[in-house]
């Protein structure tokens, strides 16, 4: 069976527990990658800022998944 077919199956309230959870991945992502830019040692390299704002895409992946975690929680508690 298809992963989106499976998806679909699902409840209202799991689908944004998958959603909130898959957000909060994507913000750890981001996090990671604004600390390996803060951290990086080659100074050719130190002048180029990037382009990706990587705080700005942690804050908004967080802020979402939170709130999609928050919504289904009740739902999903109940079983």
């Amino acid at each position: 069976m298809d992963i989106v077919a499976q998806f679909e199956l699902l409840s209202d309230a799991a689908q944004l527990a998958w959603a909130g959870g898959v957000l909060w991945v994507l913000a750890g992502l981001a996090a990671l990658m604004e600390r390996r830019r803060a951290k990086r040692r080659d100074v050719a390299r130190l002048e180029q800022v990037g382009w990706v704002p990587w705080t700005s895409l942690f804050m908004l992946a967080a802020i979402a998944g939170g709130g999609c975690l928050a919504m289904s929680l009740p739902a999903v508690m109940k079983g």
